[in-house]
């Protein structure tokens, strides 16, 4: 009876989270329709230029300079905004801004277009591309290794295309595109790029976290992935729901839809055009495709998965860091609670206060050693504060506590400043009135950073790299 009872209690939760994502999704999608069709009869543009009306944007989001006495804004190293996952870029979802509008705050603003579920290592790869141009080679050994295509989208011209070690860029990512910066760092290091042989850590300035992924999360465990791997899933679950419909989405493969939203799967062939009825027979019963091979996000989402990750991940003595962790918890006589009922969205309530009260499987070997229930209790919905701070798993990197700006002043290169945040995990994208005049301050110190602080005199010689 107590078995059958907790099966039910199981299936009633798993029930009520896809009815709540189901509905966020929905949301999200109408919203962005309907501004659409609210430009379109107005006949006004979605964005308006930023700050300098003399300049304007083109299709992809980079600016367009019409007058010759402003080019010191071209000179300008570009911030680069990196969704997370199930994000997108400029492009996507109509007029739609998975940051809220926050790349109106600077002229010199790219919000590139990843794939929404695919690996880290696979974005990573889809972000250079975006920047110097040409088509995306996932990389020949990779491809095989997980049975898709080694070439994906071709870029005819790059979004920065002069990048390089004296025209270096400012990224920001939000949960999983933080660590998808820190790969494509790594990847500039190894020379991982065929044709590109002069890459090095120092074409990337400065890398600011938004509760950035460095860690993994408890909440993949809960949504489905077995705590004893960190790679595959539990036969029913809320990710296998997922699985079935990010496949039947990209099987019927209607073009229309896909250019709104994409999953960022096509380098898998999944289309009924390619599979046909029996590659969608293999795709559903986890014979083929990303979700067999494990080549998507949540697997690098795990404990164990970020682990594997931040193994080969290191922190560069000539970039800076900058990290805000988000909280949506408190300690109340020794129990780990949600901090509010209304202050979080109704998408994060549930997995607040299970990740709240998480506890490791007894009969799982432990992440690592060290490991502790307790410090893994604070979380924002979606990510373990702990593991938003700074890199720490399987080494902890360099790392400041900071609880004003103004106290790091002047920021030293190769150290994680970290702080913490109100919020929940989307309070900071999308709709921007939720967080209100925080969203502004946040943001504002962001970009404030990034132009007026973080400056590199010289380009560093070979000879004084350090790895």
């Amino acid at each position: 009876m107590i078995r059958i009872g907790i099966a039910v209690l199981q299936l009633s939760e798993l029930f009520v989270s896809s009815i709540v994502h189901l509905l966020f999704g929905f949301y999200i999608f109408s919203t962005a329709v309907a501004s659409d069709l609210t430009q379109a009869l107005v006949n006004k543009p979605n964005f308006k230029p930023n700050i300098q009306p003399v300049n304007t944007f083109d299709d992809n989001g980079a600016v367009v300079v019409a007058d010759e006495d402003d080019n010191d804004a071209e000179l300008l190293p570009p911030i680069v905004l990196v969704h997370g996952i199930f994000g997108f870029g400029k492009g996507r979802l109509g007029g739609l801004s998975y940051f809220a509008g926050a790349e109106k705050k600077d002229e010199r603003v790219l919000v590139p277009d990843l794939g929404s579920l695919t690996s880290i290592y696979d974005r990573a790869r889809e972000l250079f591309y975006y920047l110097k141009g040409g088509q995306v080679d996932y990389g020949e050994e990779h491809s095989k290794a997980y049975g898709h295509s080694q070439f994906g989208r071709d870029y005819e011209q790059g979004h920065y295309p002069e990048w390089d070690e004296d025209h270096p860029i400012h990224f920001v990512g939000h949960s999983a595109g933080a660590q998808v910066v820190r790969a494509l760092q790594q990847m500039l290091v190894d020379k991982a790029f065929k044709g590109y042989e002069n890459t090095s850590e120092n074409w990337v300035l400065s890398i600011s976290s938004l509760s950035g992924a460095f860690n993994g999360t408890t909440r993949t465990y809960f949504d489905g992935m077995q705590p004893e791997d960190g790679r595959s899933m539990k036969p029913i679950c809320l990710l296998q729901l997922c699985r079935l419909g990010v496949i039947i989405y990209d099987w019927f493969d209607i073009p229309w839809l896909k250019a709104y939203y994409n999953f960022g799967f096509d380098h898998f062939n999944m289309s009924w055009k390619k599979s046909g009825l029996t590659g969608l027979v293999d795709l559903l019963l986890g014979n083929t495709g990303p979700f067999a091979s494990e080549d998507w996000i949540l697997p690098d989402l795990t404990i164990q998965g970020s682990m594997r990750l931040n193994s080969h991940l290191h922190t560069f003595p000539n970039t800076y860091y900058f990290s805000y962790a988000t909280k949506k918890t408190k300690n109340l006589m020794g129990i780990t609670l949600p901090s509010s009922i209304l202050g979080i969205h109704p998408l994060l309530f549930i997995r607040v206060l299970q990740m709240s009260q998480w506890t490791h499987p007894p009969d799982v070997p432990l992440p690592n050693k060290g490991y502790r229930d307790e410090d893994w209790q604070d979380n924002d919905g979606a990510l373990n504060t702990i593991s938003m701070t700074y890199p720490r798993l399987p080494i902890e990197h360099l790392n400041k506590f900071v609880e004003n700006d103004s106290d790091c002043q002047p920021l030293q290169p190769g150290i994680w400043y970290h702080k913490i945040v109100e919020g929940d995990h989307i309070l900071f994208i999308v709709n921007r009135e939720r967080a209100g005049v925080q969203f502004d301050l946040l943001y504002d110190s962001i970009f404030e950073r990034c132009r007026k602080h973080v400056l590199r005199n010289r380009p560093t010689l070979p000879n004084q790299i350090q790895h």
